[in-house]
């Protein structure tokens, strides 16, 4: 699998509105990050403009509009970034990350029986 490139926490949250709306216009992104966060329209251009100078984004103009397109799927990318975490802080030991997460009751009686129910599938 090639390495995508790194993305940040606000960068996410642009791509996860155009994961689920694509293709989408510059206003209707805008529109929906203005409901969820209290960013200026300007920094969700200038967010979009370095979505695109990574290679994430492509863009096509209809009429006066920009309208956006993803380049990575969103399963790729979280599959990417669940890789990298579970390597730079458990050595690739999904065990370790687990028991982790028990230790310090961090999942729940629902998460942990949803667990049981998919490591007794065949």
């Amino acid at each position: 699998m090639k390495s995508l490139p790194q993305i940040s926490e606000a960068e996410f949250k642009v791509m996860k509105i155009i994961w689920k709306h694509a293709p989408i216009s510059t206003n209707e992104i805008t529109d929906q990050l203005l409901k969820t966060t209290s960013w200026s329209p300007k920094t969700i251009q200038t967010l979009i403009k370095r979505l695109v100078t990574k290679g994430v984004l492509s863009y096509e103009k209809q009429s006066r509009v920009f309208v956006y397109t993803p380049l990575v799927a969103e399963d790729e990318y979280i599959k990417q970034e669940s890789n990298s975490f579970l390597n730079r802080f458990y050595d690739g030991n999904i065990i370790s990350m687990l028991s982790a997460y028990l230790d310090n009751d961090q999942l729940s009686k629902t998460e942990i029986e949803e667990l049981r129910s998919l490591l007794s599938k065949d």
